[in-house]
């Protein structure tokens, strides 16, 4: 896709957003026939549907934004589509390839030490916070979909899936179909994974609606999303953000330093502009900064409502949150739902980095 950066922004408050929906057909790519009972859903959000006998679905209540489109069936190969809505779409018919059964050969693997690499994976991947001991896998037969390895010598796990499985997370009230596409940790603390997950309500009684919304709300506040979000609104100040400067460097010219990294932080409190401007392409923005990003949020210095001290950033931050920004490309592009398109561009070192599936929110989420 190709943009340019506009540097004037123009920001809009982001309740102010409407929905739209998404009409389509989904059909076998050999026969056109249509494919019925097909999974269609935008991923990693609640946004979703199921083809009819006509291969006929809709897609209703989708917020402006970038998604990924993604179609899965029993017996077919599942596929992704790129799609930018900013009204109400119509797409072209998509053709579903039939799966080509081939017999590989088997390569028994062995199981020894499956129950230490699960027990690890589960620690990776939900995280250690309140909510994520309250995750767990439905799905049985984890062995036979998920592909695990740690390396004896440089310590460095890996995993995959081969399917989708099935996680309750009665923290915050969502039941997620997720296929594991990569997942990788190190010693030195470096973590990332990706995938695709399908978002569904999970019914309860008033009660614990009452507790999945607060619970929500909370994994919401100082999150990514919420930055990204108050960067669209503008209103990272009254919000409780604070974003500085930090330069980073490494000595290269003592001996046997190895490298060692030394940080200046900058006090002087960044605005807006400074780091993030739109693109041409309707409904996307870019973070771009020669340096990395000193993210701090404090949630009791948000004053919805109120008048914000002049003086509050830079006093009363020592219960903050903070985030560092590490760029490894000129560009990090996010769109209206706070959701960063092009997510290997930049590295989350602090409380960002923390937040795993446990916190993990569907992407229109709303509160």
């Amino acid at each position: 896709m190709i943009r340019t950066l506009v540097f004037i922004l123009f920001f809009l408050p982001v309740a102010a957003f409407a929905q739209f929906t998404i009409k389509g057909r989904v059909l076998n790519s050999t026969d056109k026939s249509p494919v019925a009972n097909a999974s269609v859903f935008l991923n990693n959000s609640v946004a979703g549907s199921k083809t009819d006998d006509n291969g006929l679905y809709k897609i209703t209540f989708v917020r402006p934004g970038q998604y990924d489109l993604v179609v899965s069936c029993v017996g077919y190969e599942t596929v992704h589509q790129n799609i930018i809505v900013n009204g109400d779409l119509q797409l072209a018919d998509i053709n579903l390839p039939p799966k080509i059964m081939m017999l590989d050969e088997v390569h028994i693997k062995p199981r020894t030490g499956w129950a230490q690499n699960y027990a690890l994976f589960k620690q990776y991947f939900f995280g250690t916070s309140k909510f994520a001991q309250m995750c767990r896998i439905t799905t049985k037969g984890m062995p036979d979909i998920l592909d695990l390895d740690r390396d004896s010598k440089t310590g460095v796990f890996t995993a995959k899936s081969t399917d989708y499985f099935e996680i309750e997370n009665r923290a915050l009230g969502y039941k997620i179909r997720y296929f594991l596409q990569d997942m990788t940790s190190e010693p030195s603390g470096h973590f990332y994974y990706e995938g695709t997950a399908a978002f569904e309500e999970l019914k309860g009684s008033s009660s614990e609606i009452r507790r999945w919304k607060k619970n929500r709300k909370e994994a919401y506040e100082g999150s990514s999303m919420h930055f990204l979000r108050c960067v669209v609104g503008n209103e990272l100040t009254n919000e409780g953000f604070k974003v500085l400067r930090l330069i980073r460097k490494v000595d290269t010219v003592h001996k046997n330093n190895n490298d060692k990294a030394f940080s200046t932080l900058v006090n002087t409190p960044l605005k807006t502009a400074e780091f993030a401007s739109r693109t041409t392409v309707t409904g996307e923005y870019a973070l771009n900064f020669k340096d990395c990003l000193y993210v701090m949020y404090n949630k009791q210095k948000a004053a919805k409502g109120k008048p914000v001290p002049a003086d509050w950033a830079s006093t009363g931050w020592d219960d903050a949150q903070i985030t560092t920004l590490i760029f490894s490309e000129p560009y990090t592009y996010f769109d209206n739902n706070g959701i960063i398109i092009n997510p290997a561009s930049v590295a989350f070192d602090g409380n960002w980095g923390r937040r795993l599936m446990g916190e993990l929110l569907p992407v229109d989420y709303v509160e």
